[in-house]
């Protein structure tokens, strides 16, 4: 896994978590769910290739 990657989702969790609190605390608890709902897709969105090529890796080891 590349470091790129892994900066990206940390950033991602990052901003999913400033914009929670900010509008928790402007009352809007169902815009803040939805808020948290799209980091979580997009950050799988971002590592579905590397999942593909995971799988792959593991189809092939057990190949005969």
């Amino acid at each position: 896994m590349e470091i790129d990657l892994i900066l990206k989702i940390a950033a991602v969790g990052i901003i999913v978590a400033i914009l929670n609190q900010l509008l928790q605390r402007a009352e809007k608890g169902e815009y803040a769910t939805l808020t948290t709902l799209m980091g979580v897709i997009a950050v799988l969105l971002m590592i579905l290739p590397e999942l593909r090529e995971l799988l792959e890796n593991v189809r092939a080891l057990f190949e005969l």
